[in-house]
């Protein structure tokens, strides 16, 4: 065997041995060219108006593309982020490996969660969304960001999803879709914001001259943005005692005997009779 043939049979070796990129590690790279940088920033430009007005004590990132940026706007100054990543040891928003559908946090401990671009990425999205309505504390609120499949973004999924990785690979859900299933949970979407209409080209100056498509899009076909964003708030019934009604107790009989009207003269003594709770010769 050649030098060449052995060193290109080791390089092999170790291409086989090293770990296989995951999903997560794909949609990560995506989010770092275009138009995933696109997308994120416009979906930042949201969260910037949204997360102000959101308070309480803790905050939470779920999902690959956890960034710390993402959420600076937020006032909520604990942030933790669960991914699919190595740890990161940010004193701003610490993270740790753990899974969408399974949450390693109490329930009713969280005020703020923010899923971007989790449910396409899920076997079980409904699980998703009731692990973030668990943690949830009565009246927070939940912030998502999900691809439409009714958009230009979707047509190119449509057209791209064989032989592509993420996000083409993923399962879009449409808005309608996700506001049903948080419904279900008890969780009001108070905000719902359509993004980026443009074609999901990987060309930045092409992006860029299409950028007038954001605002005619808007006003003209407000449905068909590629990226939505809803806010919901986590809605909690709460009972009101009603004082019981005590009927009055009913006896076995339910109505009077007759007595009766005359007696006849056999020369024995009638047995008295009760009437009124008195006796009567």
């Amino acid at each position: 065997m050649s030098t060449d043939s052995g060193s290109r049979a080791h390089q092999g070796g170790e291409r086989r041995g090293t770990a296989p990129v995951t999903e997560g590690a794909r949609l990560r790279a995506w989010s770092t060219a275009w138009p995933g940088r696109a997308v994120l920033a416009a979906e930042r430009v949201a969260l910037e108006e949204f997360l102000p007005n959101l308070f309480g004590y803790y905050l939470l990132q779920v999902g690959s593309l956890c960034d710390p940026q993402a959420v600076s706007a937020s006032r909520i100054r604990s942030r933790v982020c669960v991914t699919d990543a190595q740890p990161r040891f940010d004193e701003e928003c610490p993270s740790v490996v753990g899974s969408a559908q399974s949450l390693p946090f109490a329930a009713d401990s969280v005020d703020v969660v923010v899923l971007q671009h989790v449910l396409e990425f899920q076997d079980s999205p409904h699980e998703a969304l009731r692990e973030a309505e668990r943690v949830l504390v009565p009246e927070g609120h939940l912030v998502l960001a999900g691809f439409n499949p009714f958009s230009l973004v979707g047509l190119w999924r449509a057209a791209e999803r064989r032989r592509a990785g993420p996000p083409w690979s993923g399962r879009f859900v449409s808005p309608t879709r996700v506001k049903d299933w948080l419904a279900l949970l008890g969780l009001e979407a108070t905000e719902v914001r359509m993004l980026f209409f443009r074609p999901p080209f990987s060309r930045p100056a092409l992006l860029r001259r299409l950028r007038r498509l954001e605002s005619l899009g808007a006003r003209l076909w407000p449905y068909a943005g590629g990226v939505y964003v809803i806010v919901a708030r986590k809605r909690v019934a709460t009972l009101t005692p009603i004082k019981p009604r005590w009927l009055p107790r009913r006896g076995l009989v339910g109505v009077r005997l007759a007595e009766p009207s005359a007696r006849w003269d056999t020369g024995l003594e009638m047995p008295p009779t009760r009437r009124g709770g008195d006796l009567e010769a």
